[in-house]
């Protein structure tokens, strides 16, 4: 994609076509912005859940590192039952954690689930098929004979690992079923990409901290907590700037000192073009602002721009546009910058509406929603009866947004898009 020329401002200077651009063209230009976290770090594997992994994991062994059994029973070379064999001596008993000896001809191991089966043995009889006396094994039913298969009940030396194998490639979150394979292999510590570096500030001079009393015209600032939260997530590192006043020198002061010591910068509030919004005009004297608008709702006035290199994303003050753009734009941008591979924006659900939608903006509209699932198994999608970006509530009640598109009226039944809050990427 080239620059978005149609919502940039360079060098201080604003352009004169200052329209909102659609949803996917904003988020394809940051991410073609996005620049990936190049450095690793050794971690081991207790302290590796959620990191991003930055070295293939190759395995060093064979997985089940010999033949095994996968059943309690008895082990047998099963040439024994074609040539109608019908009770077999004793001759050891092997647990899980024990070595075995060569099984001798024409007897029979008494063998557990996970212990390794004995050479000269190719097959494990279930004990429920088995009766013993006077320690000799029979088959209760002589005909099984038949039945029983070389091979059965053994997990065979690297069936489900091989040496040499690749496990997990670069750019895979790491989950707890990551980490199992990764220990079930022997590996200890792995190398994964540092965290990614997010300063976040708040801008307004009604921002008080909770915990502090109210003066007139005040409220308490939501939304540091939520950033934190939502990065947090993430698996970022989070640089808390605190809370900047409406006053131009003091934001160009704090987004330098921001950018110069994080990978991103995310702001807050003051990205409108009011006497008392700062945030753009300081971005754009400090270095490029590249995006201003988006025909979205919430969340239309989304500046993005760069102070040197770093990227610098500010959103709407109202904890609703700031949530819903963190999901459609930041949480995104900050995934290629953790070095996550494949498709880093919002998944998508299909549904039927459970609401009427009679007034439509000329935006899009990704409004708080609730997907249930009917008895019969169709997804159904309710929406919070206030479309205003203050209602935080909103985000408790919600489990995703509902994306409806410009001038679109539905009526219950109709197809709908659902974006869900979160996703393990």
């Amino acid at each position: 994609m080239t620059t978005i020329q149609s919502n940039s401002i360079t060098n201080n200077t604003c352009a004169m076509d200052d329209r909102p651009i659609p949803v996917a063209q904003a988020c394809g230009y940051l991410l073609e912005q996005a620049h990936s976290v190049n450095e690793t770090e050794l971690v081991t594997l207790n302290k590796a859940l959620g990191r991003v992994l930055a070295v293939p994991i190759i395995s060093p062994i064979d997985l089940p590192v010999w033949d095994q059994s996968a059943m309690d029973g008895y082990a047998i070379n099963s040439a024994d039952l074609t040539a109608n064999q019908t009770d077999w001596s004793i001759s050891q008993r092997i647990a899980a954690g024990q070595a075995s000896a060569p099984l001798l001809p024409h007897t029979t191991a008494r063998i557990f689930t996970g212990a390794p089966l004995p050479i000269g043995a190719n097959t494990v009889i279930v004990q429920e098929a088995c009766q013993v006396n006077d320690n000799r094994m029979q088959l209760i039913d002589s005909t099984m004979s038949a039945a029983i298969k070389p091979g059965a009940n053994v997990r065979r030396r690297g069936e489900d690992v091989a040496n040499g194998q690749t496990l997990i490639t670069p750019g895979t979150r790491l989950q707890p079923q990551h980490l199992a394979l990764i220990a079930a292999v022997g590996i200890d510590a792995i190398s994964v990409y540092r965290r990614v570096r997010v300063a976040i500030i708040a801008s307004g001079d009604e921002l008080v901290p909770p915990g502090q009393s109210l003066n007139a015209g005040q409220i308490y600032n939501s939304n540091s907590t939520l950033l934190t939260g939502l990065l947090t997530q993430l698996e970022c590192d989070v640089l808390e700037c605190g809370q900047v006043n409406d006053n131009r020198a003091a934001t160009e002061l704090l987004l330098t000192q921001a950018a110069a010591n994080a990978d991103l910068v995310i702001v807050s509030g003051g990205v409108s073009v009011g006497d008392e919004d700062h945030v753009r005009p300081a971005i754009a004297q400090l270095g490029t602002v590249e995006l201003t608008q988006v025909a979205m709702r919430p969340g239309k006035p989304l500046v993005f721009g760069h102070i040197g290199t770093t990227p610098i994303l500010a959103t709407p003050g109202n904890p609703v546009s700031l949530f819903v753009t963190f999901h459609l734009f930041a949480r995104p941008l900050i995934l290629v910058m953790q070095g996550i591979l494949g498709i880093v924006t919002p998944p998508t659900i299909p549904a039927r509406a459970a609401f009427n939608w009679s007034k439509p903006d000329k935006r899009c509209e990704y409004h708080r929603a609730r997907l249930e699932w009917t008895d019969a198994g169709q997804a159904m999608v309710q929406v919070f009866p206030s479309r205003s970006s203050a209602a935080i509530t909103s985000l408790t009640w919600a489990n995703g947004l509902v994306m409806i598109p410009p001038h679109t009226t539905l009526i219950e039944g109709d197809a709908v898009t659902f974006l869900p809050f979160y996703s393990p990427l």
